[in-house]
């Protein structure tokens, strides 16, 4: 015979502990699925990683030489073909500049960057673009606006001088 517990305690009490449960079991389940990284590869989590872990826009090569560090083994195609993946998953985010220069970046929400002439840092900006300036650049290209970033180019502090 299996002995029987009954806890008496007040609705309330039984309601906040459900609650705490439910609560604890989503943070748990959170974290599951935060290591568990939908179901990427040990290769994707490897450059989701040094994505989010950085401070810079990271090119593919440096992506490259810091994944290597977490995985040894990692060919440079597969760090590429993941850091499309992960863009096109909507993970990271993704600079270009001009045809040939793609910056990875951490930061997927609208924003802006200034990027030195000299040494090519890259930083963030957060700016506020005003209607009027979508709506007349809008009108100048005859383009639907769907966004607009804004890109500062010059000299960063240190290369001033």
């Amino acid at each position: 015979m299996v002995p029987q517990v009954v806890l008496t305690v007040s609705k309330h009490t039984f309601y906040t502990r459900l609650a705490t449960c439910h609560l604890v079991h989503f943070r748990i389940s959170l974290r599951q699925m935060e290591s568990d990284n939908l179901g990427l590869t040990k290769q994707r989590r490897a450059v989701l990683r040094v994505i989010r872990e950085s401070d810079e826009h990271l090119t593919a090569n440096e992506v490259f030489e810091r994944a290597r560090q977490l995985l040894p083994g990692i060919a440079f195609a597969t760090v590429y073909n993941s850091l499309r993946y992960l863009k096109n998953e909507g993970l990271i985010g993704e600079v270009r500049f001009g045809a040939d220069c793609t910056r990875y970046d951490r930061t997927l929400k609208r924003h802006d960057h200034a990027i030195c002439n000299d040494c090519g840092r890259l930083v963030d900006l957060e700016l506020a673009i005003p209607d009027e300036l979508i709506k007349q650049a809008a009108r100048r290209s005859k383009y639907e606006p769907g966004s607009i970033e804004v890109t500062l180019r010059g000299l960063c502090p240190e290369c001033k001088g």
